[in-house]
């Protein structure tokens, strides 16, 4: 079984501790995607499980046997970095088997793994080509199949999209998530984008200044996030933070009523992703356009409300308006979070105005 367990893990950089204490157990066969700001402390943690940074405290398992004291090459890892490090003067085929050959596998062995790894990844007409002789995806893929004919426990992915262009990150996106399904190996996988996370991933780590804010599947942290910097980090575009008011019974927003709720009375923070706004003329959410961005099938309109709170919906294509034109937007009290000042989500469910 190759399975991950962290335990404990802490890492600091002299006085500075970088990684607050993390446990985690990955699953074999799991796709677990590390995702949070620059800085954060996701790839330093991933890099600690390649064994390319010490633990500072704290325990590293792989297959149920402990690895934080080994050497990299005995770890049963593969990492894929964001650089693609491919050797220049050899060709795809040679650098599909050089880390294989250094080891002294048997050439015969060497050629079936790497006969493999092409056909897996559809290299098989460029494995006479030189690194400069290929595409960006293609060095991707490259880099990707140096990792698979290792065949190690666990692959390592540090943000190994990032130097693509966009289309070319969607495609690549989907080659990661086919070689997943195909190998059913277990991956860990670090981003700072959160698109890649929510598509990736069969759970997702939230990191926020080197600790765990929050660890689920991409639905729960979409549906139920623990804090305002989950619920503002997932989702895209992000969620909408209304400053509101609470009664007791009500929440009120802008001077208007918008849902009922028993959250305690004072102030709060009403989120609201852009996607469970629609336009409705008796709606509570009233303002004035103040950016629309049409993108085709989708289009976001940024509404400033009477007392200089902005937000955006997210609405079909088939909309416009200009700059200054007044909207009145209805929300979908079911899709609505409540959190306090602090950033904490309450507890209490919202519902809509005429629930009984």
């Amino acid at each position: 079984m190759a399975t991950l367990e962290l335990s404990g893990i802490r890492k600091s950089f002299g006085a500075v501790e970088v990684i607050h204490g993390m446990d985690l157990q990955v699953k074999d066969g799991e796709l677990i995607v590390f995702v949070g700001p620059s800085g954060c402390g996701k790839s330093t943690m991933l890099r600690m499980i390649a064994g390319l940074e010490k633990v500072t405290a704290g325990e590293i398992s792989i297959a149920g046997k402990r690895v934080d004291h080994l050497p990299p090459a005995h770890r049963g890892i593969a990492m894929v970095f964001q650089s693609y490090a491919l050797y220049p003067h050899k060709n795809v085929r040679g650098n599909l088997g050089f880390a294989l050959k250094h080891a002294g596998v048997p050439q015969k062995e060497i050629d079936q793994r790497v006969n493999t790894a092409a056909e897996i990844l559809e290299l098989d007409p460029l494995m006479d080509r030189k690194p400069k002789e290929l595409s960006g995806g293609q060095r991707q893929r490259v880099a990707i199949g140096r990792a698979i004919v290792r065949e190690p426990d666990v692959f390592l992915f540090d943000e190994p999209l990032s130097n693509l262009d966009a289309a070319l990150r969607v495609h690549m996106r989907v080659e990661i998530l086919k070689l997943h399904q195909r190998l059913g190996s277990t991956m860990v996988y670090v981003t700072h984008d959160q698109v890649e996370a929510m598509t990736l991933a069969d759970r997702i780590v939230v990191f926020r200044d080197g600790q765990v804010e929050q660890v689920g599947t991409p639905l729960e942290l979409y549906r139920d996030p623990v804090n305002t910097f989950v619920a503002g980090f997932i989702g895209s575009p992000a969620m909408n933070f209304l400053q509101a008011d609470g009664n007791g019974h009500s929440v009120q927003l802008a001077g208007a009523q918008v849902c009922e709720s028993n959250a305690a009375a004072g102030k709060l923070q009403l989120g609201i992703r852009p996607e469970h706004l629609t336009l409705n003329e008796d709606g509570p959410l009233k303002g004035r356009v103040s950016v629309f961005e049409h993108l085709g099938g989708e289009s976001f309109v940024h509404l400033v409300l009477p007392d200089e709170q902005t937000l955006i919906a997210k609405l079909d294509g088939e909309y416009s308006f200009v700059p200054g034109e007044k909207c009145t937007l209805a929300i979908k009290p079911a899709h609505c979070h409540l959190f306090d000042m602090q950033g904490q989500k309450l507890g209490d469910k919202v519902r809509a105005i005429d629930a009984a």
